[in-house]
């Protein structure tokens, strides 16, 4: 029995696969659109069997990114309890919201093929946003975003394609109740200090030889992440109507 769930709000699971990629601004919207529904966090990779919530004891559930591929299963046997746990979240219609890795693993719970070393983008660039959402909307049709990753989602059978790149064609897309986001939505300054920070992303960075995204987030940040508060109050809001 999965224990801590409150008996009378249903609350927000967050998973994290690493201690840098927390949730940020998702996790200061949630907390001023929806503070009566608790966020619960949870770290599961190295458990093949996690005691996971059923999705029906949900309010929501936000997946996160990290440093894996998603279907390294053999190093981090978790990642398929999360695919299996998201694939029942959808189909429950519960809220999710699936960003980075988290978005790889829900294309793969959904079908869909997630392809390694498909094309790298690290840093500050525009993604086209190609169809209405409400989280993306507040956004504008052209927004600049932070990007930070290799590989690349196909997009699943019967799902929305939401924004796209030419490196990476599908950065967001909806299924249903699930909204998955390529690119790092919850960024603010504080978060990015912390990315800067860590070591394994200094050393992305070093191999990229990428030495001015301090300096780009002070220009970007301050215009996204205000959009992006915006637009994420939009899953808040789904989050507090089935928290009751």
């Amino acid at each position: 029995m999965y224990l801590g769930l409150p008996a009378v709000t249903h609350p927000v699971l967050v998973i994290q696969h690493a201690p840098w990629e927390r949730p940020g601004l998702i996790d200061r919207v949630l907390a001023e659109n929806a503070p009566a529904v608790p966020v619960i966090v949870r770290t599961v990779l190295g458990d093949a069997r996690p005691d996971l919530p059923l999705p029906r004891d949900l309010a929501g559930l936000v997946v996160m990114g990290g440093p894996m591929n998603a279907d390294d299963d053999a190093r981090f046997p978790g990642l398929a309890a999360e695919r299996r746990m998201l694939a029942a979240t959808v189909d429950a219609g519960v809220p999710v919201l699936a960003v980075c890795l988290g978005m790889h693993l829900l294309a793969r719970a959904l079908g869909a093929t997630v392809r390694a070393d498909a094309g790298t983008e690290i840093g500050f660039g525009p993604v086209d946003v190609v169809a209405t959402d409400p989280v993306l909307a507040p956004l504008g049709q052209r927004p600049v975003v932070l990007h930070w990753h290799s590989d690349a989602a196909d997009l699943p059978a019967g799902a929305t394609l939401l924004a796209s790149t030419l490196t990476t064609p599908v950065q967001a897309f909806r299924a249903g109740s699930a909204l998955g986001l390529q690119f790092h939505l919850e960024m603010d300054q504080p978060l990015l200090e912390e990315w800067l920070t860590a070591p394994p992303m200094a050393a992305d960075l070093a191999r990229h030889r990428i030495t001015d995204l301090r300096e780009r987030g002070d220009r970007a940040l301050p215009t996204l992440a205000q959009r992006a508060v915006v637009g994420l109050a939009a899953f808040a809001a789904a989050v507090r109507e089935r928290s009751g």
